[in-house]
């Protein structure tokens, strides 16, 4: 996002001035667009509200904007000799369409966090930059040649990739596979997608966890899909519930996180796989997983995946590198029987012609080297690390007031406040003293969780992050 760059010679309020009215003249804001208010301009911009008043007062003295009491600030419509009747109408355009926006808490904290670049992210489901095995992509790219056709790829993805996943799923998680019943992915969150727009109709009813990471996802509803819940225990979800939903519903497709669910952190047991993989072959119903964090165990036991026990084609596998190596590598794959692997291959191809074989053959080379086996050791123990110092802090601070139960890997600890709350006020109070967590209510919960992940911030920044937190939830003590 711009900023306005305080060590030039040119006032702050006129180089917003210059930043707006460049942006009208290029048409990135057309005849009608609404203006942030003055106050959350001067948020996004980090500078006095003073200086976005003096701002929008020089354009509307030169015409360009329009200010109206309880309508707010907008491009005028008639500067220049533009009429409203010849400038499309952008506001019913983007509240328009299928596919639904994120949903508003959401965009607060990923607003926040892009607007001020020192508040502590707690929020975002990712590693942090130092746990990125960037010493060991650099040594690739110095040592290893690339030699791969630079034009379009197999959409299915590049073969050399598939087959060396092949072996990677054998060797990590006990899944037998083939390359010809694999599609390399950008994600998972394209795998789901893929999955609820080839394999689902509108009207389709699915069952996802309660709390869900997949209830944040708005393309569940863009698909039209009715959405029925299977509460999580400690031990995960109970699989009779499967049945019920299935009797009551004719649920078609089941979405679970087995180990480490996002956002618990809980870990389905044995019995409760088997007794699942039996109802949904009973009933003929697919079972979608997303399986991330597997190899984050922190004690270096993988928890076997569905996958590993499907012996009936039923469950359809999602994985990838950003939870494990590296987000902007943007590699995943889906395991599942061919005839779907060509149903979404020839989706995916539709949509972009397949990834780009650059990170493909990154991503190959990575899993292949010498030296990931030893990542994966380094990243589980930096990982018990943070969490060891969040719980740490969470205890010293807060005891009493806040419960949770450390996950035995991923990334996230899940809490319950143990007090009424409003979940956006108390974020709100926390993204002012300087830390963003999610809202337990984004997951589908009840008010009073929220998700704290300890795989993004640094090491130094989780206690001062914890202590922030606990000023802003002790603001609303009665």
């Amino acid at each position: 996002m711009w900023k306005p760059d305080r060590s030039s010679q040119t006032p702050l309020y006129q180089q917003i001035v210059d930043h707006i009215q460049r942006a009208i003249s290029y048409a990135e804001l057309p005849p009608g667009s609404s203006l942030p208010s003055e106050r959350k301009m001067a948020e996004q911009l980090g500078v006095n509200r003073s200086t976005i008043i003096q701002a929008y007062e020089e354009l509307r003295a030169s015409g360009l904007v329009e200010s109206t009491v309880g309508s707010g600030t907008r491009v005028s419509l008639t500067k220049w000799g533009i009429s409203p009747k010849n400038t499309p109408n952008w506001r019913q355009y983007t509240e328009g369409g299928t596919f639904l926006p994120n949903l508003p808490l959401m965009r607060r904290v990923r607003e926040a966090l892009q607007n001020d670049s020192s508040i502590i992210n707690m929020a975002s489901g990712e590693l942090s930059s130092d746990l990125f095995p960037n010493e060991l992509v650099n040594r690739i790219l110095r040592e290893q040649p690339f030699h791969e056709h630079l034009g379009y790829d197999d959409p299915q993805g590049y073969y050399q990739l598939r087959k060396t996943l092949v072996g990677s799923l054998k060797h990590y998680n006990g899944i037998h596979t083939t390359e010809s019943s694999m599609l390399i992915t950008s994600g998972s969150q394209q795998s789901l997608y893929l999955i609820t727009q080839c394999l689902l109709s509108p009207g389709d009813a699915v069952a996802i966890e309660d709390p869900s990471y997949s209830y944040s996802l708005p393309m569940f509803q863009s698909a039209g899909l009715r959405i029925f819940r299977l509460p999580v225990h400690e031990d995960g979800i109970d699989p009779d519930d499967v049945a019920s939903l299935y009797r009551q519903h004719r649920i078609r497709m089941v979405f679970l996180t087995p180990n480490y669910q996002n956002p618990t952190g809980t870990i389905l047991s044995e019995s409760k796989r088997k007794r699942l993989l039996k109802i949904a072959a009973d009933l003929r119903i697919p079972v979608v997983e997303d399986d991330p964090f597997s190899l984050t165990a922190f004690d270096g036991n993988v928890p076997a995946p569905l996958k590993s026990l499907d012996t009936g084609g039923i469950v359809l596998y999602i994985g990838s590198l950003s939870k494990i190596a590296a987000s902007g590598l943007r590699i995943g794959w889906m395991v599942a029987p061919q005839s779907v692997i060509e149903r979404l291959t020839d989706a995916r191809q539709q949509m972009d012609f397949g990834l780009s074989i650059l990170s493909q053959w990154a991503a190959e080379r990575l899993l292949t080297s010498e030296h990931f086996d030893r990542h994966i050791v380094q990243l589980r123990q930096a990982l018990f690390k943070k969490q060891l110092i969040m719980v740490k802090t969470l205890k010293e601070t807060l005891q009493g007031k806040i419960s949770f139960v450390p996950p035995l890997g991923g990334l996230n600890l899940w809490c319950k406040i143990n007090q009424k709350i409003d979940d956006g006020k108390l974020l709100e109070e926390a993204i002012k003293r300087g830390v963003a967590f999610i809202p337990g209510s984004v997951y589908g919960s009840e008010p009073g969780y929220i998700r704290f992940c300890y795989a993004k911030p640094k090491h130094e920044e989780i206690y001062p992050g914890i202590i922030a937190f606990s000023q802003a939830l002790e603001s609303f003590k009665s």
